[in-house]
C-alpha cells in the first residue's frame, strides 16, 4: 500500500469516528428530552389527579380538615311495616240487645273514657226485661220468707218434708233466674238497684269498654240494630307501636332491646325512634317474614294505627373508621374520600386534596363506615366534607390539562 492510499484510509476512519460520536450525542440528547417529558407528564398527571384549592376557596367552602376518626356504628336492617295497637287497647262496641238507636253522643275522633255513654237505644224488649226482673226479684223475696217458714214448721214437726223440699227447689231456681236477669241488665249498663225501686229505663245506654278515641261510627239515629251488630270502633292510641316485618335472612340478628328508627309516609321528614320489646316466633308465608314489635319513644299526635312505615333496626355497635356522608363520593363505580395537604408557594397557602379509594360499610345518623384498601399513617389529614366539590375541582383540573 502506498502513502496516498494510507492517508485516504485514515481519513475515512476519522470521519467514521466523528460521525459515531455525533450520533451518540444525538441519541443521548433525545433520551434526556424523553425522560424530561415523561417527568413533566407524570407531574401533570399527579396534579390533574388532585383538587387544588387556594386559601380563599378553602375558606369559602368551609372545609373541615382532621384525621380519620373512629366511631361506634351499628349494623342496620331495613324493615317495613305499619303502626298497630295491641288487641287489649282497641275495642268494637256491639249491640247486646236488638233495639232502635235513639241518639248518638259522639263523633269520629272524639276522645272517650271507659264507661262513657256513646249512644242510647230503645225497644219494647228492654222494658220487658226490666219488668220481668222486678217480678222475679219479688218472687225470690217471697220464696225466701216462705222457705224460712217451712223450715220452722218442719223443725216443729208440723210441716211436711216434701213441702219444704219443694219450696227449697223453687227458691233456688228463682235465685238463679234473678242472677241471670241481673247479668243481662249489667251488660246493658243499667242499675239493678234503681230498677228494683221501680225506676224503669226507657232507653239503654251504649258505653265504651275502654279509654281511647272513636275511630268509626257505624250507626244512624232510628236504625234498628240486631244483637252483636258493630256500632263503634274505639282505639287507644297511647299504646300504638311499630309492627315491622323482618325477612328470614335477617331474623337471627334481631333481638329484644335493640333500637329502631322509622318514618311514616305522611310525615317523611319526621324520624321517630323506639325499642324492640317483642320478636315473633312464627313466619308469615307471604312474604316469609317475622313480626317485630317496637315501643315508640315519643308518640306523636298524628300517629294512627294502619299507617305504613319504613324503618331501620340497629344491631350490635362496633368501633370503626367513619366520616360524615358529605366527605364521601362515588364516581364511575368507585368510592372515594380525600386526603388533605397544605403547601406554601410564593408565600401563599394552597391545599391539595387527593382522592383515596375506599369501601363503605355501616351507616348511622349521617356517618358512614370507611374501609381502607391501604393502610394510612395515623396522622394523615382528610376532608370531612365537600367531597362533591372536591371531585368537581379535580375534574376541572383534568380537563384543563387535557388541552
Amino acid at each position: 500500500m502506498n502513502i496516498q492510499q494510507t492517508n485516504i484510509t485514515l481519513l475515512i476512519l476519522l470521519l467514521s469516528f466523528f460521525a459515531a460520536c455525533n450520533t451518540s450525542k444525538v441519541k443521548d440528547n433525545e433520551a434526556i428530552e424523553t425522560e424530561n417529558a415523561s417527568l413533566m407528564q407524570s407531574e401533570e398527571n399527579e396534579e390533574a389527579n388532585a383538587a387544588h384549592l387556594s386559601q380563599l376557596k378553602f375558606n369559602s367552602l368551609e372545609m373541615n380538615i382532621n384525621t380519620l376518626p373512629t366511631r361506634n356504628l351499628s349494623g342496620i336492617i331495613k324493615a317495613n311495616g305499619q303502626l298497630e295497637v295491641p288487641p287489649q287497647h282497641e275495642a268494637t262496641v256491639t249491640a247486646i240487645l236488638g233495639a232502635n238507636v235513639t241518639s248518638i253522643e259522639v263523633i269520629e275522633g272524639d276522645k272517650v273514657t271507659k264507661n262513657q255513654v256513646l249512644a242510647y237505644a230503645a225497644h219494647p224488649n228492654l222494658t220487658n226485661i226490666q219488668t220481668q226482673y222486678v217480678r222475679t226479684y219479688e218472687q225470690m223475696l217471697y220464696l225466701e220468707k216462705e222457705l224460712a217458714r217451712q223450715q220452722r214448721l218442719y223443725e216443729g214437726e208440723v210441716g211436711s218434708g216434701q213441702t219444704l223440699q219443694k219450696t227449697q227447689a223453687e227458691h233456688k231456681a228463682t235465685v238463679a233466674e234473678v242472677k241471670g236477669y241481673e247479668a243481662q241488665l249489667k251488660q246493658l249498663s243499667l242499675s239493678v238497684e234503681k230498677i228494683r225501686n221501680g225506676n224503669i229505663y226507657g232507653t239503654v245506654p251504649i258505653v265504651s269498654p275502654i279509654d281511647g278515641y272513636i275511630e268509626d261510627v257505624d250507626i244512624q239515629i232510628g236504625q234498628y240494630v240486631e244483637p252483636q251488630t258493630e256500632l263503634f270502633m274505639i282505639v287507644n292510641n297511647e299504646h300504638i307501636h311499630a309492627d315491622l316485618m323482618v325477612f328470614e335472612k335477617d331474623v337471627y340478628q334481631v333481638k329484644k332491646g335493640q333500637k329502631v328508627s322509622f318514618t311514616v309516609q305522611s310525615v317523611p321528614d319526621g324520624r321517630l325512634t323506639g325499642k324492640i320489646y317483642s320478636v315473633g316466633k312464627q313466619f308469615e308465608q307471604n312474604p316469609k317474614a317475622v313480626h317485630v314489635h317496637a315501643e315508640i319513644d315519643q308518640k306523636e299526635g298524628y300517629l294512627i294505627p294502619g299507617m305504613y312505615i319504613n324503618g331501620n333496626i340497629y344491631t350490635t355497635d362496633k368501633e370503626v373508621f367513619a366520616l360524615p356522608e358529605s366527605a364521601i363520593i362515588e364516581d364511575e363505580g368507585k368510592t372515594y374520600m380525600f386526603s388533605a395537604e397544605e403547601h406554601q408557594e410564593n408565600g401563599e397557602t394552597e391545599w391539595e386534596f387527593t382522592p383515596i379509594e375506599i369501601k363503605t360499610g355501616l351507616e348511622k345518623d349521617g356517618w358512614v363506615e370507611v374501609k381502607l384498601l391501604e393502610t394510612l399513617p395515623s396522622d394523615t389529614k382528610v376532608a370531612w366534607n365537600n367531597a362533591y366539590s372536591l371531585i368537581a375541582e379535580m375534574k376541572k383540573s383534568q380537563t384543563s390539562h387535557g388541552h
